[in-house]
């Protein structure tokens, strides 16, 4: 199998895998590279990052040609890649055709095991969360700080997924541009997950706190999860 990948910068050395690294400032963008991938006849590509309509219509074009493309970009959320995606440019039947599913992704800090210690959340704290009524008075757990993890209480860290696939309906509605909020309600309807649901569950195993649950994912005024600018590393 022929696996080529275009990163920008190349962070990992893959046996058997191509790894071609971006050179902006002599032209060599992930658009070009993608071009020239294409004349050899690859069967899985990778695509660092879609930065722009350029790259986007490549890589949408060589999804429909029958090759497997994996790519990320900046979205708030799984459903919010459909609008990144038109709002670059690329046409929704085109887009319909050609996406097979979104992983949206946020890295949540683990707890450390040298000093975890149970504890009982603020009333705001479960309200948020949307525990106020099934939580009430039930342990968590959160580190207390010790030498092993710096005095953080946190060691390590996981991630906290919310996984879209491209359901028949799903495809419809992409293909017909429903707005993000109509994706968001057919797959609440499919029974996904939202980040937000997915960390409170990790909160409820004692994998992490809920306070950092609700830090990595923030709610706007629709109630999407939103992170933080500096961890806003999207869905793929």
């Amino acid at each position: 199998m022929n696996i080529v990948t275009v990163e920008d910068p190349v962070e990992y050395q893959l046996d058997l895998i191509n790894q071609i690294q971006v050179q902006e400032q002599i032209g060599f963008n992930f658009a070009r590279a993608l071009r020239s991938i294409l004349r050899q006849d690859p069967d899985v590509i990778m695509v660092g990052e879609i930065r722009d309509n350029e790259t986007a219509r490549v890589a949408v074009q060589a999804a429909l040609t029958g090759h497997l493309v994996l790519a990320t970009l900046h979205t708030n959320d799984a459903p919010g890649t459909v609008a990144r995606l038109t709002d670059m440019g690329i046409e929704s039947y085109l887009l319909s055709s050609a996406l097979n599913g979104v992983i949206a992704q946020r890295l949540a800090r683990t707890i450390c095991p040298h000093c975890s210690t149970k504890y009982f959340p603020a009333e705001h704290v479960l309200e948020e969360a949307g525990l106020k009524d099934r939580a009430a008075g039930q342990p968590f757990r959160k580190g207390t700080g010790c030498r092993r993890c710096h005095d953080s209480g946190f060691k390590g860290r996981m991630g906290v997924y919310e996984v879209m696939e491209v359901s028949a309906q799903i495809k419809r509605l992409i293909h017909h541009d429903a707005p993000t909020h109509e994706l968001r309600a057919k797959l609440r309807e499919e029974g996904v997950l939202t980040l937000r649901e997915e960390g409170v569950l990790l909160a409820l195993e004692e994998k992490t706190s809920l306070e950092e649950i609700l830090r990595v994912t923030h709610i706007d005024d629709e109630g999407v999860a939103e992170t933080p600018p500096q961890e806003k590393r999207a869905a793929a």
